[in-house]
């Protein structure tokens, strides 16, 4: 096993342990919880699925970007929520039962509107932005839907194990996700230092900052679900960004470089998000549990 290999099976457990470790402290309830509420369901998925392609459509067609980054922007567009996504907006004040909801209603969506979305923007692009459906569903169920429900089941079963289990190994995750994407970040970086001068960095900011405003505004007028969807739209899934990347391009060289790049723009600029929801959503908490 070449050290290569190493690091993507170590990026794989983390994420199947943290996924693993949401699932031990998740409820039926919790994942059920957009089936309870249609009418956030069909917001949610117009958000993430409907408008962010329009953004990344439109950025393409009215902006001069380099080869790499309209691509980028496509696929990230294709790709739903992120696995760790819950536990950030869950600190940023976020309705866990909802975030926990759409992660696994979106990744069951993705199956199929993934090749669909990814059909229908290769035939306005002219070019093949395609992924067969078992191969979403592959990344989808290994990834979310089969931890998650491991996780839960172990909650059924032996709720005293489960609560002792979750953080330990959402710890353990953090630190393997940790150690596995430093040595992937420092290699990319001299590439994406370069990406810094070709416009690709404003671009990037733009396609997050829309995510929030959009996530925001058709949220509802919940605080909390707000917090949740906002960074839901603006986050995606590297995974399948770069699954979907690498079927269609395998010979462009700065796809993954500029995908990391996104990945390190979106972190930044939820620091500053999240501090400000926290803000917000903490004086809404005491009046409500005050009232």
């Amino acid at each position: 096993m070449n050290t290569q290999t190493l690091i993507l099976h170590c990026l794989q457990a983390s994420i199947l342990g943290t996924v693993f470790s949401y699932g031990l402290q998740a409820t039926v309830s919790d994942a059920l919880f957009l089936v309870r509420h249609p009418g956030l369901l069909l917001r949610s998925v117009l958000a993430i699925f409907i408008i962010m392609p329009l953004v990344a459509i439109a950025m393409v067609d009215v902006f001069a970007l380099p080869r790499a980054t309209e691509i980028a922007l496509v696929v990230l567009a294709l790709a739903p929520i992120p696995p760790l996504l819950p536990k950030k907006e869950s600190k940023a004040g976020g309705e866990g039962a909802y975030a926990l909801g759409l992660m696994v209603v979106m990744g069951m969506l993705a199956i199929l509107l993934v090749p669909l979305l990814a059909w229908m923007l290769g035939a306005y692009f002219d070019r093949d932005f395609g992924m067969p459906p078992k191969s979403i569903a592959r990344i989808i169920l290994v990834m979310i839907v089969l931890p998650l429900l491991a996780g839960m089941l172990v909650r059924i079963v032996a709720p005293a194990l489960a609560r002792k289990l979750a953080r330990p190994i959402e710890v353990a995750s953090l630190v393997l996700l940790l150690a596995a994407a430093a040595p992937v970040l420092f290699a990319a970086m001299p590439i994406v230092v370069n990406l810094l001068h070709s416009g690709t960095l404003l671009a990037i900011v733009a396609f997050i900052m829309i995510g929030l405003a959009v996530g925001q505004l058709l949220a509802g007028a919940v605080a909390q679900r707000q917090t949740v969807l906002a960074l839901s739209t603006a986050s995606r899934h590297p995974a399948i960004a770069l699954a979907i990347a690498k079927t269609n391009f395998p010979d462009e060289p700065f796809l993954a470089a500029t995908i990391v790049l996104y990945l390190l723009v979106v972190t930044l600029l939820a620091i500053p998000y999240i501090k400000w929801r926290r803000r917000i959503e903490s004086p809404a908490s005491e009046s409500s549990a005050q009232g």
